[in-house]
Parts: structure tokens; sequence; C-alpha cells
């Protein structure tokens, strides 16, 4: 028996989120190796989508950091002038 594959089309299943963008990145064998552990443990994942979180996550602590200091100079700048 022979499958019609003549109507098939060719790409992903599931098309990609078009919020995310496709790049090419070299990261320490060790990185990869920890996220795909984590994935490995929790049965199954994706690593990839793990470091996309800890880099947002990353970046959410880098800017609540910022919004500490701006808040601390302007709490400062008004005291100066009061």
């Amino acid at each position: 028996m022979s499958e019609d594959f003549s109507k098939g089309k060719r790409g992903p299943v599931i098309k990609p989120d078009p919020n995310k963008m496709r790049i090419t990145i070299r990261l320490d064998a060790d990185i990869i190796k920890h996220f795909k552990e984590i994935v490995h443990k929790a049965g199954g994942g994706n690593y990839q989508s793990l470091i996309n979180d800890a880099l947002r996550e990353h970046i959410k602590a880098h800017d609540k950091d910022l919004e500490n200091a701006l808040r601390k100079v302007i709490r400062e700048e008004l005291k100066k002038t009061g």
C-alpha cells in the first residue's frame, strides 16, 4: 500500500508565532546543557523557550532596578526643592 502525498505541503505543520524572530546565536555548551536538563527533568518542553523566559526575566529585573534608581533620584531632588 502506498501513501498519496500529492496534495501535501512542505513546511511546518504549525505556523510559527509571528511575534517570534528566527536568529542564529552561539551560546556556551554548558548553558545549553543546563536548559536541556531542565526540560528533560520536566518530562519535555522546549529549551529555547526556557532561554527566552530567562532573558525576559533578566530584562524585567534590570528594568525594575532602573525604575527604583530613578524613583530614588526623583525623591532626593524633590527633598532639595521642598
